[in-house]
């Protein structure tokens, strides 16, 4: 299982497999082909039926710049290696091509040319929850040590610059008002909210702030700017929002903080390795199941929960949005993602709660409810895995 600070990626939204993918793509294959005068483009399938909406197009032009390149969008043909697929050619002055690569954005802002997840270096010895929960437990370890016995001693460090971008999307998402980009003409919900939320007092109080935390990180990257993945874009919003109120409502350091991030940085590197964390493989459930998850567990941790308990809110976190599908509304990472993180949020405070009763002992472990969700994934029709074509997005759009 690799390192997982490839589960919290820093860059810009709105979409980790929309956006930051292709971008990367873009950048890779233009540095390979730099005597290239022209570039064609082929967005296929999942990629091309929401690209604009997720402003793909954007991410490609900002690398070959708008004179240089030709996007071909190809919504209904989907490559068998997975629903999102890219094409890149480079012309020479002719027309002729010089070179071409397919690749494949296989979620949370990775490439794969074969459409299945790459193995990088493998830094841990274990990639199942039921593996390493019973190293801990019979070693007396928490999952941050885990964690810390087998990542790089830097890892301190990016997690700290993790936190840091979390936190600054969080309180400029709560200054900014205004229309988010794209034409549902969306307003910003997270300054009234939190406004509001701040007239009340006590539990009301805090659980409304998380409302607010959620939808201020879910609108920053909804309007383009810069996020963490936790695990994808479309997801940033919910464990940013549960850290920032432990550590504000309950007066949790940074240091304890950091420790519940690598958690829930393992959460998520254990879905990604035995499931997915692609909203166009998955459908929802891989990214607001997956963030809800992560989210649970760390909250857990920052509690003084034990491990089984904190695998317990793990498995709550994902088990409740089983078969959630994909279906943004125009293609927009808005409606209904926004209002998700706020919801996953705040069902991870309650996951928090739920098995800090509990002793931690349950009948359906974790890596089954993993299981499920894969299985439930791939089962869902197409058209509820990021197409846009299904469930809200068709409904609104014949309203």
């Amino acid at each position: 299982m690799e390192t997982v600070r490839n589960i919290f990626k820093i860059g810009y939204g709105p979409s980790s497999s929309h956006t930051m993918a292709p971008r990367r793509a873009a950048e890779l294959f233009r540095f390979a082909n730099a005597t290239a005068v022209k570039f064609n483009v082929t967005l296929y399938g999942s990629l091309a039926a929401t690209g604009r909406g997720h402003l793909t197009d954007k991410a490609v032009l900002d690398v070959f710049g708008a004179d240089n390149v030709n996007i071909i969008w190809e919504p209904k043909v989907f490559l068998p290696q997975h629903p999102n697929g890219i094409k890149f050619e480079a012309l020479n002055a002719e027309g002729q091509v010089l070179s071409d690569w397919t690749t494949f954005s296989i979620g949370g802002g990775d490439l794969s040319d074969t459409g299945e997840r790459r193995k990088g270096a493998d830094i841990y010895p274990m990639s199942t929850m039921s593996d390493i929960l019973k190293w801990c437990q019979q070693n007396g370890r928490t999952f941050w040590e885990f964690v810390a016995l087998y990542e790089e001693a830097d890892i301190w460090d990016y997690l700290e610059e993790v936190w840091n971008v979390m936190k600054t999307a969080l309180t400029h998402g709560l200054e900014e008002e205004g229309v988010l980009p794209g034409e549902l003409h969306l307003p910003r919900k997270a300054a009234a909210f939190y406004t509001r939320a701040k007239s009340f007092q006590g539990i009301l109080q805090r659980r409304s702030l998380v409302f607010a935390y959620a939808l201020a990180v879910a609108e920053e990257n909804a309007a383009g700017n810069k996020i963490v993945t936790a695990p994808t874009c479309g997801s940033c919003g919910v464990l940013p929002s549960v850290l920032y109120n432990c550590s504000v409502n309950y007066e949790f350091s940074d240091k304890k903080i950091l420790r519940a991030l690598a958690t829930a940085g393992l959460i998520g590197n254990i879905i990604k390795e035995n499931a997915s964390i692609s909203g166009a493989e998955v459908g929802c459930q891989g990214e607001i199941g997956s963030a809800t998850s992560m989210a649970s567990a760390a909250a857990v941790q920052l509690f003084g929960g034990t491990v089984a308990q904190v695998e317990y809110a793990a498995s709550i976190g994902m088990e409740h949005f089983l078969g959630l599908t994909c279906d943004p509304v125009c293609g927009l990472v808005q409606v209904p993602c926004i209002e998700r993180n706020a919801f996953g949020a705040a069902r991870a405070m309650d996951a928090n709660m739920y098995a800090m009763l509990a002793d931690g002992h349950h009948l359906i472990s974790f890596d089954v409810v993993i299981e499920a969700m894969k299985r439930t994934g791939h089962d869902i029709p197409r058209l509820y895995k990021e197409t846009a074509e299904g469930g809200l997005a068709a409904l609104m759009e014949n309203d």
